[in-house]
């Protein structure tokens, strides 16, 4: 086993794909420790890991943004934000955060959201005078919405892995979603203040009501996810695949900005995208069953229930080691590998799976933000032309914010689980 963790790190500090280096790791412990006949069940072990009925609202979730984005849905929901919000002092930054709020609640993925939105803010906010480091911080951040506000693919794979429900997680993700976002408007506010940023002309009531006509097909996508998890009317998957035909009419017949020849390549980057996921939950059930077979998570566990018995400070523990999993870990591989570890210890501890569940989403997904993975980073610094270095100072401000507001959710559980027991009742 010793030989075959140190090959995982070796294979990840030399940038090898992480969904690749969970299977390579696997296959070398087993050449290693001499189970060849189980390396026959490695495919059957691959399949058995996508089987899951919850699973196939990933890739119609990202078909619904690709959608969204192509039929010129995405562009009426930015115009909308900054109608109402543009007005104020930094109010482009504030159109970036709601932006990527109604984002959220159709994409779904933190990676793609940031990718779309640093394409269209950065050098938007740019031309208002903001600095490019800002400009990039601030989509960068805004971009960490996507895997908390519903839907979200992490909450999907939490959902399948702990068994708790995935339309229960999609609710507790919406205050935490709120609170971060109003926290990113709070340091925006601040910062203006301090810059003196220029305001502009409030827009009249006539445009208000203009852009909120022209709206609605875009907004009816979220609409029809949240509203029909909420009522129980459709499941995650079905309101995804509805979601889908919405954002598909409203391209063609609405807007009239999708063509037919697009098409191919909606469904070719929605393939892509799907392929890429699937492959590493995949690749992480065969690398969770080496670590079940060493009965690691089991030691983990006793490890972990020795340092502390108290709930509040094992919870602490558990902030600080996902931070530091999610600098070197994708955040989908490390949730597929770290819910069989974590989900015995939360009877134990007396925790709610559905609290626990959000902030484990939650901190995975800041790793997104830190060196020296942090892919987030190393995607908007490709597409705004910004050194590493300098996006990282940055967004640091965001981070702190980020923090704060997971140390809150972790400590004020009735802020994730106030939304899930009111429906429920």
């Amino acid at each position: 086993m010793f030989i075959a963790i140190i090959a995982f790190f070796v294979l990840l500090l030399i940038r090898i794909p992480i969904a690749l280096v969970l299977g390579m790791t696997t296959v070398i412990y087993i050449v290693v420790s001499g189970n060849m006949g189980v390396m026959i069940t490695i495919p059957q072990r691959l399949y058995s890991g996508m089987e899951n009925y919850g699973l196939l609202a990933i890739p119609l979730f990202m078909l619904a943004g690709e959608l969204m984005n192509s039929g010129g849905l995405t562009k009426r929901l930015v115009g909308f934000a900054q109608t109402f919000v543009g007005h104020f002092r930094g109010g482009l930054a504030y159109v970036n955060v709601l932006a990527n709020m109604m984002l959220a609640s159709i994409i779904g993925s933190a990676t793609a959201q940031i990718a779309m939105m640093s394409k269209t803010m950065v050098p938007a906010m740019e031309k208002e005078g903001y600095s490019k480091k800002f400009s990039a911080a601030t989509t960068a951040s805004a971009g960490l919405l996507g895997p908390i506000i519903p839907p979200s693919m992490l909450f999907i794979i939490y959902g399948v892995g702990s068994g708790v429900s995935i339309g229960s997680m999609f609710l507790a993700g919406v205050l935490p979603g709120i609170l971060l976002s109003l926290g990113f408007i709070v340091l925006i506010a601040i910062t203006g203040m301090k810059q003196q940023w220029p305001t502009h002309k409030r827009a009249t009531l006539a445009d208000m009501a203009k852009k909120f006509v022209q709206v609605i097909p875009a907004l009816f996508v979220p609409a029809v996810i949240i509203i029909g998890v909420i009522s129980g009317m459709f499941t995650p998957t079905e309101s995804a695949a509805i979601a889908c035909i919405i954002a598909l009419l409203s391209g063609f017949f609405f807007y009239r900005e999708l063509e037919l020849k697009e098409i191919p390549n909606v469904l070719v980057n929605t393939a892509k995208t799907t392929a890429t996921i699937t492959l590493l939950i995949a690749m992480a059930n065969i690398f969770g069953w080496m670590l079940s077979f060493e009965q690691i998570p089991q030691s983990i566990a006793t490890w972990m229930v020795s340092l502390t018995d108290n709930p509040l400070v094992f919870l602490l523990l558990v902030n600080i080691f996902l931070l530091v999993v999610g600098m070197f870990m994708d955040g989908i591989a490390a949730l597929v590998l770290l819910i069989p570890i974590f989900s015995p210890l939360l009877v134990m501890y007396g925790i709610d799976p559905i609290h626990f569940g959000v902030i484990m989403c939650i901190n995975l997904s800041v790793g997104l933000l830190t060196p020296p993975i942090g892919s987030g980073l190393y995607i908007t610094s490709s597409l705004v032309n910004i050194s590493i270095g300098d996006l990282t100072r940055a967004i640091f401000p965001f981070l702190l914010m980020t923090y704060l507001v997971i140390l809150i959710l972790t400590y004020v559980p009735q802020i994730v689980l106030w939304l899930p027991s009111f429906l429920a009742n």
